[in-house]
């Protein structure tokens, strides 16, 4: 009995320490969102990002704790349509093979991703305190909701559903908020011509930009790799080796493909495209980093490289404006690693997936398009022309990100 609880300590101290610092990877994505982001808008606009991708973070976080943990997952009702909305009970009361406060972590970390991705797609036209408002909505019911059909235990987890990291729950969820957010608030002002030209409004920092995909990518084994929950035993430990293995081939190959197919295309490379095609094999294969072979996975990779660049090139054309991609690499890529999953998972259905795929996109469209409607029509969504043509850094932040380039005023 002495040995077995010996054993039992061990593995137990193991696997919390192992989705601490897998949460802690996850943490670290909050500035591969910043930088990216910081790196993909005009100098005028970074300290705004930057202000919203550090105030998201700590609002979801709080909000999560409050609120959002126990709609997902302290609940007593499984199975159902809806959680219990047991608030503030605790995150004590379920049985576990690691420490309960250590999930909740590793969850928050999750919800707090889902959300950077919004912050890009509205970037440089969105007012920071409407911004920040859906920032709370969202993360106290429009994600925890969703998440809770699947990983909670509720109705689409009855049916067979499966995305094991989140491709959908988190990636799509957040690329289909931003969706709703972008529709309502129009491109930035010169993006678009009165004839149908585009034109591109360069990024201030590309190097910025690609500290920040790698910083991401680093992360990217923290999110999926926890997401195998244990590392204690051969089973979970191998699987958790094999996990990295296709996160990495994954991300690999989208940016060697969006490369090529730079190159095909234009006869030039763009950089912003292969590190979006990285990203998009990430989020790809983030719905099942496990089933597949490392070849497979490859191939996933290599099909998402080709998939996000020409989204993002149809997003364009249609005037929908993404200054940063985010609704074709997470929304867009997110809904294919969902739909590409059967193919290397037998457990999984293509008429299940795409089910579970439409009712998470029903739901946060139509809850998102809901609160910025609201929020267009009360306090409003959108800064003035004045505003965008100085700069929200100057209008909302009163701090230059680079003062030195900027002229005294």
């Amino acid at each position: 009995m002495e040995l077995s609880n010996t054993v039992y300590g061990l593995r137990y101290a193991l696997d919390t320490f192992f989705f601490l610092m897998s949460g802690l990877l996850v943490m670290w994505m909050a500035a591969g969102f910043a930088m990216l982001e910081a790196g993909l808008v005009r100098s005028k606009n970074t300290s705004e990002i930057l202000t919203k991708n550090i105030c998201l973070y700590a609002i979801a976080c709080t909000i999560y704790l409050l609120v959002g943990y126990s709609i997902m997952y302290i609940d007593n009702l499984k199975g159902g349509l809806l959680p219990s909305f047991d608030f503030l009970i605790g995150i004590q009361g379920k049985s576990a093979t690691h420490s309960l406060e250590s999930d909740f972590f590793f969850q928050a970390v999750f919800v707090a991703t889902a959300m950077s991705v919004v912050s890009g797609a509205v970037a440089e036209r969105m007012k920071l305190w409407a911004f920040l408002v859906f920032c709370i909505v969202f993360t106290a019911v429009i994600y925890p909701i969703e998440g809770y059909w699947t990983w909670g235990g509720g109705y689409l987890s009855e049916l067979g559903f499966s995305d094991f990291a989140g491709s959908g729950i988190v990636h799509m969820a957040g690329g289909v908020a931003a969706f709703a957010g972008v529709l309502l608030l129009g491109p930035r002002k010169g993006k678009y011509g009165n004839n149908g030209q585009i034109h591109p409004i360069p990024g201030s920092n590309l190097p910025l930009a690609t500290l920040g995909t790698f910083i991401l990518w680093f992360g990217w084994f923290g999110f999926n790799g926890g997401s195998q929950l244990m590392l204690s035993n051969f089973e979970n430990s191998t699987a958790v080796g094999q996990i990295f293995v296709n996160t990495n081939a994954a991300a690999c190959a989208g940016a060697l493909v969006a490369l090529c197919v730079c190159k095909v295309m234009w006869g030039k490379v763009d950089l912003t495209m292969i590190l979006n095609g990285a990203l998009a094999g990430l989020v790809v294969i983030t719905a099942d980093p496990l089933s597949p072979s490392p070849v497979t996975a490859l191939a996933i990779g290599s099909l998402s490289g080709v998939l996000v660049v020409m989204s993002i090139i149809c997003l364009d054309k249609l005037k929908i404006d993404d200054p940063v991609g985010a609704i074709s690499v997470h929304g867009i890529c997110g809904l294919f690693g969902l739909l590409v999953v059967p193919f290397s998972n037998e457990d999984a259905t293509i008429g299940v997936q795409l089910l579970g795929a439409m009712i998470i996109f029903s739901w946060v469209f139509g809850m998102s398009l809901v609160i910025w409607g609201i929020l267009k029509s009360t306090i409003g969504i959108r800064i003035s022309e004045e505003e965008e043509l100085k700069g929200m850094d100057f209008h909302d932040c009163g701090v230059d990100a680079y003062p030195e380039f900027v002229s005294a005023k």
